[in-house]
């Protein structure tokens, strides 16, 4: 027991940005789900089950349309392909995890990673826990807000038109975040040229697939030329 609270006091400061974003977030969903005529029940169980907040945004206009269910397949797995991405960069990270490591992987959202990703078990902290309660309370920061909203919804009345846009605005935010704070920015600029080479070659609204093939083709070859020089620079310092 003095383990799991000594990793959770040590995870809770890291988690304190989250909580500020994810309570206004998710409350921005649980009103938009409520606008859409679904109750406090739906929210919590997509919040819980579902977890990612761009796909649970997007469900809102798969559940108040006409179900296509290869679409909605094809929609979820381009707007969550930068997972793909947070996978690969957490192999060497969650290598050692003995416990918990499914649920790590669910709990796996932007702003989860981009604290996992950047911190390391304090020393005397048991490194599972340590994740795991960052990961947990993430969860819990969104769960709460979007219940929130789910409740306030129905007592409000406003024009939430364009209320999604928080999200896109969010993923803003932690790219700047992330390319003030990291010194690696290869990246996020392979990211963002691929990314507007298949915008002009593909046009507005065929380009996300292309350019996610292509990060994925170009961050693989690049990480493997960065793992031989390490290996190479290792060799010589032997």
């Amino acid at each position: 027991m003095k383990e799991k609270t000594k990793a959770l006091k040590a995870a809770f400061p890291y988690t304190i940005p989250v909580l500020t974003g994810y309570i206004f977030l998710g409350m921005a969903y649980g009103i938009l789900m409520s606008s859409k005529g679904y109750g406090i029940g739906w929210t919590a169980l997509f919040s819980i089950i579902v977890y990612a907040g761009s796909a649970q945004y997007l469900a809102i206009n798969f559940l108040t349309s006409i179900f296509n269910p290869i679409y909605a397949l094809l929609m979820t797995l381009v707007v969550n392909a930068r997972h793909i991405f947070y996978g690969i960069s957490m192999l060497g990270r969650y290598r050692d995890i003995k416990r918990f490591k499914p649920y790590l992987i669910f709990g796996m959202t932007d702003e989860t990673f981009s604290i996992v990703c950047s911190v390391d078990s304090p020393v005397g902290v048991d490194k599972d826990w340590f994740y795991f309660f960052i990961t947990l309370l993430n969860h819990i920061y969104w769960f709460l807000g979007s219940i929130l909203g789910g409740i306030v919804g129905p007592l409000i009345t406003f024009n939430t038109k364009g209320l999604d846009f928080v999200l896109t605005a969010l993923f803003v935010v932690i790219f700047l975040g992330q390319w003030k704070t990291n010194k690696g920015r290869k990246p996020a600029v392979i990211g963002v040229l691929c990314s507007a080479i298949c915008l002009i070659i593909f046009g507005p609204n065929n380009f996300i697939i292309p350019s996610m093939i292509a990060i994925i083709g170009v961050l693989s070859i690049t990480r493997k030329e960065h793992e031989n020089k390490k290996l190479e620079l290792k060799e010589e310092l032997q």
